[in-house]
């Protein structure tokens, strides 16, 4: 059987949401999963279906061979079991199962599970308990590592990615010296070189934010404006790494962070409703990077869960967005600290709405406040409340639905012209959004009225990865807790 990397389960009684379509497509590594997964979400191949309180179901799926694919999949983690050879998680048939769950809900019967299921289940049950109290007849914990051995390979470590610093503190001068227009050269091998030699003083964040700047010289007219920003922002992060000692602490922990130093999750974790608002993957050289944004709905935090696949294997970590879990997050060191790691999870509930959100007009302010605390910033996740998508010149806008009305206020109050101000109070949508189908369901979900986004800004625009249904309220103010529409 092939087994999920997927959490553990809840404790037994713990409320359990079923997801939705949207939802359980989101599980998909990929999108050939999606295509096949829902040929399998319909009752026809499938016999021995079944459920039970603790959120297992299961079934048998008629395969090409004569005997049936054995499926179950733990709703609660999630983590799957298949029989079949696919390296997957999930495969084609726990998502298959997992959308007849969703589009038929009589089509399981609540029953225990199957001995092929059950054995698989107690084998989480049995693992849960060893982990959560090693004492009663678990595997003993690991020594501690030896900690003067680790300092000592930490410092060889900074050693040389000071190094590798003064030596792209050097190729940056001579640079500038020589002038920009030299990179444009076919077959320009400066980047490529430096980046290599990044590689080599253990600066993975050096390394790649120099591979960046390679590719800014074909990027079209302004390039040199914005290649010489970029080199910038590379040589503060330079300086930050040489003067690090006498940064604060959590400035700190930012630049090691870039510079690509590991750093663990530390300090006490936050217990909360933390609702999924959008989960995506990026391609990341020969990895995939897997995002997860989570909001607090008591705590009030925003926080990112990140993990990694190998090459052709999605990360095992994933969520369903719009559900709500009750978990545990620890975060991770360094400015703003976004970043959490997925802890112990009690439970998972429907979801109930977006969280509160701010005007299109304020979110630059924000994004800014943010670069304070990490200036090597790309964006900055918000949610904007009431904001409409309109065309613009070049592409589209999130513009304030009641920005306007705002405006004409004050113009009346101070005696000026009437204007339609939604267009000054607008964010654009970033280039890397327009040719994406999510803008066109955005445009098709307002129909030209407010909508609540979540995404993230930054200064190539707002990117949208989720929006609430526009008859939906805000949370605090009567929500219904309609389903999340994924833009990504």
């Amino acid at each position: 059987m092939q087994l999920s990397h997927g959490g553990e389960s809840s404790p037994t009684g713990a409320p359990v949401a079923r997801r939705s379509v949207e939802q359980v497509l989101a599980l998909a590594p990929d999108a050939a999963s999606r295509k096949a997964g829902t040929r399998l979400g319909a009752a026809g191949p499938w016999s021995g279906t079944g459920c039970d309180a603790s959120g297992a179901v299961w079934g048998l799926c008629k395969g090409s061979g004569s005997t049936p694919y054995r499926t179950v999949v733990d709703t609660t983690g999630p983590a799957y079991a298949c029989s079949c050879p696919s390296r997957k998680f999930p495969c084609k048939h726990a998502l298959g199962l997992l959308l007849l769950r969703a589009s038929d809900e009589g089509a399981f019967r609540p029953a225990e599970p199957a001995d092929w299921a059950e054995e698989w289940l107690a084998g989480r049950r049995a693992r849960a308990a060893r982990e959560s109290n090693p004492a009663a007849g678990g595997d003993s914990p690991r020594g501690p590592a030896d900690p003067a051995a680790a300092r000592r390979r930490a410092e060889r470590r900074a050693e040389r990615v000071t190094g590798g610093a003064q030596e792209l503190e050097q190729r940056l001068a001579d640079l500038l010296r020589g002038g920009l227009a030299a990179t444009d050269r076919p077959g320009y091998g400066l980047w490529e070189e430096t980046a290599a030699r990044m590689v080599d003083a253990q600066a993975p964040g050096l390394a790649a934010r120099v591979r960046e700047l390679g590719a800014i010289s074909g990027s079209g007219p302004g390039w040199p404006v914005r290649l010489l920003e970029e080199c910038g922002l590379l040589h503060l992060l330079d300086t930050a790494w040489l003067a690090r000692d006498r940064l604060p602490d959590p400035l700190a922990a930012t630049v090691r962070t870039r510079v690509g130093l590991p750093q663990s999750a530390e300090g006490p974790p936050v217990r909360d409703q933390w609702l999924v608002l959008a989960q995506y993957d990026t391609p990341d050289g020969k990895i995939v990077a897997r995002r997860i944004w989570l909001y607090g709905r008591g705590s009030g935090r925003t926080a990112l869960l990140l993990s990694f696949g190998a090459a052709g294997r999605s990360p095992a970590q994933a969520l369903p967005v719009g559900a709500t879990i009750d978990a545990e997050l620890t975060p991770y060191p360094g400015g703003g600290q976004l970043r959490a790691e997925l802890g112990e999870q009690f439970g998972a509930t429907d979801a109930a709405g977006p969280p509160p959100g701010i005007a299109a007009a304020v979110a630059p302010a924000v994004y800014g406040n943010a670069l304070r605390d990490d200036p090597w910033l790309d964006a900055w996740p918000v949610t904007l409340r009431d904001v409409i998508p309109v065309p613009s010149k070049d592409g589209w806008q999130l513009a304030d639905a009641h920005a306007d009305a705002h405006a004409n206020a004050h113009a009346d109050a101070q005696g000026g012209t009437r204007t339609d101000a939604r267009t000054t109070s607008a964010l654009p949508i970033a280039p890397a959004a327009l040719s994406r189908p999510g803008l066109w369901k955005l445009v098709a979900l307002s129909g030209g009225g407010p909508v609540t986004v979540f995404g993230e800004i930054g200064h190539r625009g707002f990117e949208p990865f989720a929006a609430w249904d526009p008859g939906e309220e805000e949370e605090g103010a009567g929500t219904t807790g309609g389903p999340v529409v994924q833009l990504v």
